[in-house]
């Protein structure tokens, strides 16, 4: 059976937390190996003194032990608290020191022969080992607080990078929003000259790509636009002249050229205005079902028109929405014609509430559509439309404050879910002029459906 991984909480993987963590343990490291070297050479140079110290006190032990005199204080033959070990290297002939504890306190003993038997003497050696113990704590003490004041340098020094990396995150996540005026480093107070980091470096580029990913867009933008308006004028003309054709096959065709060529122009039009940003929201309370319902019979397609909770004949919610009727119309309108033109029927349009999904059973949207959005221009249906249409969709969605998510169905096919801002009336007692469905809000311009110029699913 496979194991499950234990969870790991999210802020161990910040980089915060793994520079403190190295910090800690590289600190860790050094006061240790420091620690460690000065311990040694004190408690060396230490015990070297005490053993030069009691080697000269037995060496006048052993000269006044020759002599016959009275030996030295703290000297004597075989004293009681000589360590065994040290009394058999002197009975075999040989001199040595050692530290021992002596009556509770810490010695350092030295031994030589003295006619089969150990002359042997001792020192204090109590001060020299609380000395070696302070230098310990001294040791550890100062390493402890080197380690907290290196943490805190470290930690501030690197939250400053942190924040500038943060920062510059955020104006990315900007600028994939669609905000292209959003930068870094402010190009009016930017110093040229002043020694840049890596972190600077990366900002000034983000800031680059942003400057020349906006320069494009504007000029496709124009593009867009002025392509639309020159196409207008002679198109209105080619559509006078269309009319006046003598009726046969031919003139049919040209008719139908001509319409198709201005509902694209009108959706460059469109396009370049959401492009702009200059369009005017006309927000009304409307009944969401009845609008839908005109949609749907506007479409002249063979769409099913659900509405939850009718169908087991279960009280309706009155589901109203404050939204502008005309942009709704076309939103939804694309959404009925792309789904006939690249999915298979059964097409159904549910309402749900505030919800309104379109639903096909084709093949589903493609991958690139539902990683990146609708895209202008590209299409995966055989060539047929522009791309247009879900495009217009997304944008005039955004415009009037609704969600639209495209995902395909567990079980094939394309949905589109379209999310309205529901209205709620807080005053029963509201004005009938209030309840209607939306016929006397403004409604001019493009029709419901548009010219079906969609993306491909």
């Amino acid at each position: 059976m496979r194991r499950r991984r234990p969870h790991t909480p999210a802020w161990t993987a910040t980089l915060t937390w793994k520079a403190a963590v190295f910090i800690t343990v590289m600190c860790c490291a050094l006061a240790a190996l420091l620690g460690v070297l000065v311990h040694t050479a004190v408690t060396r140079e230490t015990v070297s003194e005490a053993r030069d110290k009691v080697l000269a006190r037995l060496a006048d032990a052993t000269r006044a032990y020759e002599a016959g005199e009275v030996l030295p204080p703290d000297s004597g033959i075989d004293p009681a608290g000589l360590p065994a070990s040290l009394r058999d290297l002197a009975v075999s002939g040989r001199r040595g020191t050692v530290e021992a504890d002596t009556h509770g306190r810490a010695a350092m003993w030295a031994a030589g022969p003295a006619d089969g038997r150990a002359l042997a003497t001792e020192i204090d050696y109590s001060m020299s080992a609380h000395t070696i113990e302070r230098l310990d704590r001294a040791i550890v003490g100062s390493s402890l607080l080197a380690i907290a004041v290196t943490l805190l340098i470290g930690a501030f020094a690197v939250s400053r990078v942190t924040r500038r990396l943060h920062q510059t995150a955020r104006v990315a996540r900007r600028i994939s929003a669609g905000d292209l005026d959003a930068r870094v480093d402010d190009p009016c107070t930017a110093d040229p000259s002043r020694p840049q980091d890596e972190v600077a470096i990366v900002a000034g580029a983000l800031d680059t790509m942003a400057s020349t990913l906006q320069r494009k867009l504007l000029a496709e933008q124009r593009f867009t636009a002025d392509v639309a308006h020159e196409l207008r004028t002679p198109l209105t003309g080619l559509s006078a002249a269309a009319e006046l054709l003598p009726s046969g096959r031919p003139a049919e065709l040209v008719r139908d050229r001509v319409r198709t060529m201005r509902a694209l122009t009108e959706d460059l039009l469109e396009i370049s205005r959401l492009d702009a940003r200059t369009e005017e929201v006309d927000l009304a309370v409307h009944e969401l079902a009845p609008l839908a319902e005109r949609v749907v019979r506007a479409s002249g397609t063979a769409t099913e028109m659900r509405v939850v909770g009718a169908e087991a004949g279960d009280a309706v919610r009155d589901v109203r929405v404050e939204t502008d009727r005309r942009r709704l119309e076309r939103v939804l309108g694309n959404l009925i014609a792309n789904a006939h033109k690249h999915g298979r029927p059964p097409v159904i349009l549910t309402v749900d509430g505030p919800v309104v999904t379109v639903r096909d059973h084709g093949p589903g949207f493609p991958d690139y559509l539902l990683t990146g959005g609708p895209q202008r221009f590209r299409t995966e249906g055989g060539g047929k439309g522009h791309g247009l249409g879900l495009t217009i969709a997304v944008g005039q969605s955004a415009v009037i404050g609704a969600e639209l998510v495209l995902v395909n169905a567990e079980d094939g096919g394309a949905e589109a879910r379209l999310t309205l801002p529901e209205y709620v009336r807080f005053d029963e007692d509201e004005p009938a002029g209030r309840k209607g469905d939306g016929n006397g809000s403004r409604s001019g311009g493009d029709g419901p459906t548009g010219d079906g110029q969609a993306e491909a699913t």
